[in-house]
């Protein structure tokens, strides 16, 4: 029975990382796609080869908050600690599939964040509020600091980029710069999201740091090859009409942005950067080129995020101790 719960725990896992790669898979080329600068086919090759190198490479900054950070999980009994990873999993997972197939760039980050706390609720476990406050801070300043830097870089490359390039290497030198610092906003999301789907496994017991993250990556590749290309519409297309050096502006202003909080171990949500990042950028040009119907229904997603997910596992969780007796 252990190894049968084990196996649905790590298969959960996956589909958290399946989900990942098809909902946030926009986050790093989608704005190239948006300004025409590579096709949806190109895109999602260079998310694929990116992604699962931040994966492999950083992957494990993350995977001890989302792991251990929250819910004290190896303080758990061995059953618990099971229970609690498989039933997170599956919350943040259904979540995910629902907001993507409903096209919003939602957060994972705060999906999986929710549901270990809801799960570690029902289950009276221990849960590390200090931790949850600190990330929520986080998630306060991901948007604002991305909107922050998009609106700088924007500032400052709009009026020196045509100054230094010659007129006829300005297309060349602008897809190049495009497509670089995309596949830089790819490793940066493939290394803080992917403890998003198998922190909870390395928590408990599960699985080890290294094979975590090479499942995950693997998991997060999938995601991206059979469903990414569905929220690259809303990303790329929906927010603002990006000119290619905004689409510039905003990939390095988010790559950034992940990049540090990936660093210090913060999950915070790469949907969350690149949006705020648009934002920014937007403002430059004024409000009235953002569309603010979409940004408000956003915003509405990510708000609710935790706390439908956090509902879902605890509620899930309950439903299964009515049946099961999963102490110690």
């Amino acid at each position: 029975m252990y190894l049968l719960l084990v196996s649905f725990a790590i298969l959960m896992g996956l589909a958290v990382g399946w989900s990942i790669g098809a909902n946030d898979a926009a986050n790093s080329l989608g704005t190239a796609v948006g300004s025409k600068v590579l096709t949806l086919k190109q895109a999602i090759i260079l998310i694929t080869i990116f992604g699962f190198l931040g994966a492999f490479l950083q992957g494990s900054y993350v995977t001890k908050t989302i792991g251990k950070g929250i819910v004290p999980m190896a303080e758990l009994g061995k059953n618990l600690a099971l229970y609690l990873a498989l039933v997170s999993t599956f919350a943040a997972c259904a979540w995910v599939v629902l907001a993507t197939y409903w096209k919003m760039p939602i957060s994972t980050s705060h999906s999986i964040v929710g549901a270990v706390a809801g799960a570690g609720l029902a289950i009276g476990a221990p849960i590390r509020w200090k931790v949850l406050l600190d990330i929520f801070i986080c998630w306060v300043f991901t948007p604002v600091g991305a909107a922050i830097l998009g609106y700088i870089f924007y500032r400052i490359f709009k009026n020196i980029f045509y100054r230094i390039i010659p007129r006829k290497y300005i297309k060349i030198t602008m897809a190049a710069l495009i497509t670089v610092s995309g596949c830089y906003v790819a490793y940066s999301w493939g290394a803080n999201d992917v403890a998003n789907a198998t922190g909870v496994m390395v928590g408990a017991g599960i699985l080890s740091p290294h094979i975590s993250v090479m499942l995950g990556g693997v998991a997060i590749v999938l995601g991206i090859v059979t469903w990414g290309y569905k929220v690259i519409e809303t990303i790329g297309t929906q927010i603002t009409r990006l000119l290619p050096i905004m689409a510039f502006s905003v990939q390095l202003a988010s790559a950034i942005n992940v990049h540090i909080y990936t660093v210090f171990g913060i999950p915070v949500s790469t949907s969350h950067s690149i949006v705020g990042a648009i934002f920014g950028v937007g403002l430059v040009r004024g409000v009235r080129v953002l569309n603010v119907r979409i940004m408000r229904e956003i915003i509405i997603c990510w708000l609710a995020t935790p706390f439908i997910s956090g509902i879902i596992s605890f509620l899930v969780l309950k439903g299964i101790m009515v049946f099961v007796k999963i102490g110690g």
